[in-house]
């Protein structure tokens, strides 16, 4: 293997450097393909948020079950990816792809054509089944094609997919409820769907190693019960309190707790063989664990605000949802703007010098949103949330990188699959303990979002990421170059 080099000595004086290998031809537009189709997929993780109060009114339902929509949407990606370690292994990406694609773009026709709550939710669930394939086979391409000194540069432009598309998704909601209705934002997606997938079909070649690795139902199960049962179990509290709640939820988190330390057991078992459905060693690697616990615990209080903010933006400041999405559209255009940026700024200086100030900038915006009252300024808030994205900007992008990047080539796919499903578990369970939070803390459960519910869910995401900000201490401790080198050892 090619190893960079710093060594600066010119080829005329008879050293010849050595340099990294270039990337294959039509790499760029391989991976620019997958960015613009997972940008889109992921696009649909909050574009329901801001439309949530229209939904409660027009399908009659509450709002636990509404937030569903969103939760339902990444815990479904939670349970599908952890199967992505094997499908990258035994299939090649070209096929992959085409499955994904095809499976987002008959979730958006069948949420587009839903004549009531239950069907637009198994929508739902097809195109999250799409889109949780699309992640990992976009980072694991990234790290395969990429060479190691660009790498912070691409992975910020894939920030812009992961964060960003979030972060928009309840503006371009906002600005389609105001002119057409709720069943638009399908409609509108799927053209654009359609022309990902045929693109696909006719321009997506990447050479790919494939071995017949076992899949084990086993462990699929397990993975749907545990991680299923945790988010379940959360999100059904808030609707207990309002008696609302088919079953008591200590026992579907119990059940998620029992399932998911007996699925961690049975990969570490049958990884000593190679017929685990997902790789645990990657968390053996002590970068990539702790940039873990970092995402996780920033990916909880992001989606928290991002389905927080549009409910006590337009149920206690009475915004209408067309403002609200302008009022989250700046966060969302600096986040874009800084991923590119960030990303630049990692190749240079790594991982430390960005992540600890990242994760101080977050925790201070966090705090602020516990200030919010019932009349405050909606310049305020909107200058809050910048600051929030800017955070979490200087976090995101090193930490991917810096994780993926040192891990050795067999275990990369279940590396990628690792940090998805974490985001996307992390996700739901914020978005699930958030809306809790905020229900219990209401004056009038039944009444909606009040000042008191939004400002102890603000808070419960400012404890949290409070308690991240030491772990961040740890990051990146080696120069960026003997990194380098260690992972190309």
């Amino acid at each position: 293997m090619t190893r960079p080099t710093t060594d600066s000595t010119h080829p005329a004086e008879g050293a010849v450097p050595t340099t990294e290998p270039p990337p294959p031809e039509g790499a760029s537009l391989v991976i620019w393909l997958l960015v613009g189709s997972a940008f889109v997929m992921i696009l649909n993780e909050t574009i329901m948020s801001v439309a949530l109060p229209a939904l409660i009114a027009d399908l009659g339902i509450t709002v636990g079950t509404a937030q569903w929509l969103t939760s339902g949407f990444l815990l479904t990606m939670a349970v599908v990816i952890p199967i992505t370690g094997f499908l990258l292994q035994r299939f090649p990406p070209r096929r992959i792809y085409v499955a994904s694609m095809t499976l987002f773009t008959a979730g958006t026709l069948i949420s587009a054509l839903a004549p009531g709550f239950p069907i637009l939710m198994t929508g739902r669930v097809v195109q999250a089944a799409g889109t949780a394939v699309m992640v990992p086979l976009l980072m694991t391409t990234v790290m395969r094609l990429v060479p190691v000194s660009r790498r912070g540069a691409t992975m910020g432009t894939i920030t812009i997919v992961i964060a960003v598309a979030p972060a928009i998704g309840p503006t371009l909601s906002g600005v389609i409820l105001t002119a057409l209705g709720w069943r638009w934002m399908f409609w509108i997606v799927l053209p654009i769907a359609v022309i990902a997938l045929t693109s696909g079909l006719l321009r997506l070649r990447v050479d790919a190693e494939t071995r017949a690795v076992p899949l084990d139902v086993v462990s699929v199960l397990l993975s749907a019960l545990g991680f299923g049962g945790l988010v379940f179990g959360l999100s059904s509290v808030g609707e207990a309190t309002r008696g609302e709640s088919l079953l008591p939820p200590w026992l579907p988190t119990a059940v998620g707790v029992v399932a998911l330390a007996v699925f961690v057991a049975r990969q570490l078992r049958l990884q000593r063989t190679g017929g685990a459905l997902l790789d645990l060693r990657p968390l053996a690697h002590r970068p990539f664990a702790i940039a873990m616990v970092l995402v996780v615990l920033s990916m909880m209080s992001l989606f928290g605000v991002l389905i927080l903010l549009p409910l006590y933006l337009q149920e206690v400041l009475h915004v209408d949802p067309f403002v609200t999405g302008l009022a989250v559209l700046p966060g969302g255009l600096a986040m874009g703007l800084l991923g590119p940026v960030v990303g630049r700024l990692y190749d240079r200086i790594g991982a430390r010098k960005l992540v600890i100030p990242g994760a101080a900038v977050l925790t201070v915006a966090l705090w602020a949103f516990t200030m919010l009252g019932a009349t405050s300024p909606l310049w305020e808030i909107i200058a809050m949330h910048v600051v929030l994205v800017v955070g979490i900007s200087l976090m995101f992008t090193p930490l991917m990188t810096d994780a993926l990047g040192q891990l050795p080539r067999e275990v990369d796919s279940h590396g990628s699959a690792i940090v998805a499903t974490l985001q996307q578990v992390a996700g739901a369970a914020g978005t699930a303990l958030f809306i809790t939070v905020m229900t219990l803390a209401s004056s009038d459960a039944t009444a909606g979002t009040d000042v008191d519910g939004a400002r102890a869910a603000f808070m419960t995401a400012a404890i949290i990421a409070t308690i991240a900000l030491p772990l961040t201490l740890l990051v990146g401790r080696r120069p960026k170059v003997e990194a380098v080198e260690v992972a190309a050892a």
